[in-house]
């Protein structure tokens, strides 16, 4: 025992990271390579100026970790920090400044970040976290990935406008109201935009009189601690218990929730941002920096995490190990995670470390991993991302290809029927799982819409992006869309654009639903929400970016197509994944010409279809979907595979319509095919195989 600055002290826990509350004090551990010595800071909630400051002793330190448990501290009453001295020496990557307030980078709560869009203080504080959640005796999922339909949503944006009808809109309780409207459209998997602590307010403007903010949240002040902003009530010192909750009760409705995550860089920006945490603790060990000191920007954002650099990479390990445990979360998408493969030189490597280890940690040996297989620096890994067996991807490929094949590109035909099938070109796993690379029905996550893009309405109502409320002139923003306005941009009242608009977006989830791998699409979807054209609205918190549920009841039939397709694809497991020999002996999967007996797609063909068979055991019969595609403008005749006089085909979704607004026939009320059947302009089909 010993005494600083009127405390009782003594030295800590070394090999447990950030701030332990105890029965009698608190822990405090932190580390650096570089610098001389370290101070505690404590503060009163929500003053600037500390109340109390402790020099960790040498004989505190072991290594680079300096460990001090501090006496008779109750965790309510303070907020801390810390200050670190050592050289400066930009050159080098050497930023210490003993005058720089550190927030923990192992902090559970950000303090002073609790109202949206105010920052109540200059510099970072953390709280102790006093975590007394409950999870009972709740199993961990085990779903395969390929059983999800995975619904992407921004937390506050979900349901902060004044339409959604929640009581606390805009937050994690927001989010828990709205889970029956979930169970209805038949989703089991939610991914959450960034919910770590962002501040909002970083590089806020205002355009136009309206104020513009990080709305996405994809600048990241503390990896471990949840965003604040977006609880309903005070939680000081159990943060996190509202965002549990949601996770329980989305849990126990059986929705998985899988989280975007974002370790290729920080909010510390470059050489002109601030220090605020890991430049004050080693710059030159949490950055990737050029021979001179400045910063990559493989991420676009002004700096690049050196994630496998050993300790960036026991941190990030740390904190999915952390998440799984405490909040119970099921996945993690992983933003730009190209540069979770780079090298500290910004080379891409085979073997990736970091990649590896969270491949083969026994803690997350469950949950998903799913990468955005590119980055900002141009390295583009869909169908090459390291470690691959585990890891999943965005299919950006699916995407492209998908969209411009539905627009009228006919040269993308084979390289949709890839897709649907399921990437097996890139993936393998076309006809069996025993290769050695990837499975995939398990590594294509399918996607035409997500966050970065437009809304599925806008993809069939612009050519253009529209992003002129951002600030930049239109020149931010993706410009290859493969976008079609169906006959005119924007709002219109024309009833022939509309009608071909709304039977383009059925078309892209009848698609969606009936293509091996994991289906994704953004919230709102499913009821044309639109964005007005922004297809890069990252700083638009307001009707840009909010879910306007109104085009709920608007939409009606749009919704209930959403609801049937997503039904469909639980119910038809042959769609999901290979099942054992079909007994009227089509073969697993193959993609058929207009006469489905010839299976070779001829080049530029304008319609096809794709046939899905296999025996289910839990249905004791065979699973058989036949998926034909026209984006032809006039009628095309097709004809269905022969089923060889043991059962008939019955037409289950069409998405021309009938004439009198049905689009879908549930089981027992399908419609029987006599072999040949007349593809309407622009449409999809969907046939189920019925054997005797």
């Amino acid at each position: 025992m010993g005494e600083i600055a009127g405390f009782q002290v003594r030295p800590g826990m070394f090999d447990i990271n950030g701030a332990t509350a105890l029965a009698n004090g608190v822990c405090f551990t932190v580390h650096t390579h570089n610098g001389t010595s370290c101070e505690l800071l404590l503060f009163h909630r929500e003053e600037e100026e500390p109340y109390a400051v402790i020099p960790f002793p040498e004989a505190y330190k072991i290594g680079d970790v300096y460990s001090m448990i501090v006496f008779d501290l109750r965790v309510e009453d303070f907020e801390y920090a810390y200050r670190i001295d050592g050289p400066y020496d930009s050159e080098k990557g050497l930023l210490f400044d003993k005058k720089n307030v550190l927030l923990d980078p192992y902090a559970r709560v950000v303090a002073g970040q609790r109202i949206w869009g105010e920052r109540r203080q200059e510099a970072y504080h953390a709280r102790v976290l006093r975590d007394v959640f409950d999870w009972g005796d709740q199993k961990q999922s085990h779903k395969e990935l390929c059983d999800l339909i995975i619904y992407e949503l921004h937390v506050r944006g979900f349901t902060q406008h004044p339409s959604s009808g929640v009581k606390h809109r805009g937050t994690f309780e927001g989010l828990k109201e709205k889970i029956p409207y979930l169970k209805e459209l038949g989703v089991n998997a939610v991914e959450l935009m960034p919910i770590f602590e962002f501040d909002e307010t970083m590089n806020a403007r205002e355009v136009d009189g309206k104020k513009l903010m990080e709305y996405w949240g994809y600048n990241t002040v503390s990896f471990f601690a949840p965003n604040t902003s977006y609880i309903a009530q005070d939680e000081y010192n159990q943060e996190g218990t509202e965002l549990k909750e949601l996770i329980k009760e989305l849990h126990e409705n059986h929705i998985e929730v899988i989280l975007d995550v974002v370790f290729n860089h920080t909010a510390e920006g470059n050489e002109k941002g601030p220090a605020f945490c890991f430049k004050g603790l080693d710059n030159n060990l949490y950055y990737m920096l050029t021979p001179d000191g400045n910063y990559y920007n493989f991420s676009g954002c002004g700096n690049t995490l050196n994630c496998n650099h050993p300790i960036v990479r026991q941190m990030i390990l740390e904190c999915l190990r952390y998440w799984t445990v405490s909040y119970r979360v099921d996945g993690f998408r992983f933003d730009l995670a190209s540069i979770l493969g780079r090298n500290a030189d910004g080379s891409p490597m085979n073997n990736p470390p970091l990649l590896e280890s969270l491949a083969n940690d026994p803690i997350l040996s469950n949950v998903k991993l799913i990468a955005e297989a590119w980055d900002a620096g141009g390295l583009y890994q869909v169908g090459s991302f390291p470690a691959g067996r585990r890891w999943a991807e965005w299919n950006g490929r699916y995407r492209d290809n998908l969209r411009g094949y539905l627009k009228g590109e006919n040269w993308e035909a084979w390289n949709a029927a890839w897709r649907i099938c399921g990437s097996g070109d890139m993936y393998g796993g076309l006809f069996h799982d025993d290769n050695q690379e990837y499975a995939g029905y398990n590594s294509s996550i399918n996607f035409f819409t997500c966050h970065d893009g437009f809304t599925l309405y806008d993809l069939y109502s612009y050519n253009d992006k529209h992003n002129e409320n951002n600030g930049w002139n239109n020149t931010d923003g993706a410009n290859d869309n493969r976008s079609w306005n169906c006959g005119a941009e924007g709002e219109t009242s024309d009833p022939e654009v509309l009608k071909l608009r709304y039977r383009m977006i059925r078309n892209a989830c009848a698609i969606l639903m009936c293509s091996r791998g994991t289906p994704m699409f953004l919230a709102g979807d499913e009821f044309g929400n639109t964005q007005f054209g922004n297809n890069n609205s990252y700083c638009q918190d307001n009707e840009i970016s909010w879910l306007d549920w109104t085009y709920l009841e608007k939409n009606k039939e749009l919704f209930e197509f959403f609801k049937f397709m997503i039904a469909y694809r639980h119910k038809h497991a042959v769609i999901r994944k290979k099942l054992p020999e079909a007994v009227c002996g089509m073969e697993p999967i193959h993609a058929h010409d207009v006469q489905a007996e010839r299976t070779n797609l001829p080049d530029g063909t304008r319609t096809f279809g794709i046939s899905f068979a296999g025996y289910d055991k839990k249905k004791g019969k065979d699973d058989l979907i036949y998926i034909a595609i026209n984006t032809y403008w006039e009628d095309v005749t097709i004809t269905l595979p022969y089923l060889h006089r043991r059962g008939d085909w019955y037409l289950s979704v069409n998405t021309y319509g009938d004439g009198e607004g049905r689009y879908f026939y549930p089981e027992g009320e399908e419609i029987r095919i006599e072999g040949n059947f007349v593809m309407r302009p622009r449409s999809v089909a969907v046939f189920t195989g019925k054997t005797f």
